[in-house]
């Protein structure tokens, strides 16, 4: 069976909807906007994965919408195409164990600073899914549901989300009784039994419930992997 054409007038006209906010920093004079975005704040274990993303002006690609609303293939597929017509991308992986120190709202900012600051190319205008980052002196905007709404911010989501997939499904190797390659780390029922049953791992977060009450239990030593 062929594969639907995603280039249609539609599509087009749906990515020229995404560019909005891209519109409007350009009319501001800004020229180099990189779209920052994460993926991990809410699973129990692994890392948060943060991702940068200057495009062209010009860019364009059918299919490109928020991660959570495309298949784990279409986003590989996009992930690849998006880094390869990028004037540049970066990631920041912050780990489990540090994360636990510094909790998940700062581990987060600071993995989008750092993608931001590991651009090869400096943006002069920054659109960010949801969080402030007053700490670069870039000027910026903070867009809720911004993966939705802006395609610089969905294709750091993309990149973000691929990225931190596929960092699961390595752990998994290392971890196979957890079954990380198939929830990622979030708190799915089966990896709530996974962890009754075994402890935690050296993955886990431990500042997160139910994480948290096990710890000095029936778990295994922290460190870091990243």
């Amino acid at each position: 069976m062929a594969k639907p054409d995603l280039d249609t007038q539609a599509e087009r006209e749906r990515i020229e909807k995404l560019k909005q906010f891209e519109y409007q920093a350009y009319n501001n004079g800004y020229n180099l906007l990189a779209g920052i975005d994460e993926a991990g704040r809410g699973p129990l274990a692994g890392p948060v994965v943060a991702a940068a993303v200057i495009l062209p002006r010009n860019f364009y690609l059918a299919g490109v919408n928020d991660s959570k609303k495309l298949t784990a293939n279409m986003r590989l597929k996009l992930a690849g195409e998006i880094k390869q017509k990028a004037l540049a991308w970066a990631l920041c992986y912050i780990s489990p164990a540090y994360l636990d120190r510094i909790n998940i709202y700062n581990a987060t900012r600071e993995a989008m600073q750092t993608a931001v600051q590991n651009l090869e190319i400096r943006p002069d205008f920054l659109l960010i899914d949801a969080m402030k980052l007053p700490g670069l002196s870039i000027d910026y905007q903070a867009i809720i549901k911004g993966d939705s709404l802006s395609i610089s911010i969905a294709c750091a989501s993309i990149l973000a989300k691929t990225e931190r997939d596929q960092c699961m499904e390595y752990l998994d190797s290392i971890y196979p009784q957890y079954g990380f390659a198939r929830h990622k780390g979030y708190g799915t029922r089966e990896h709530l039994e996974m962890i009754n049953r075994f402890g935690i791992c050296p993955i886990h977060r431990t500042s997160f419930e139910p994480v948290k009450t096990l710890v000095g239990g029936h778990s295994l030593n922290q460190q870091e992997l990243f």
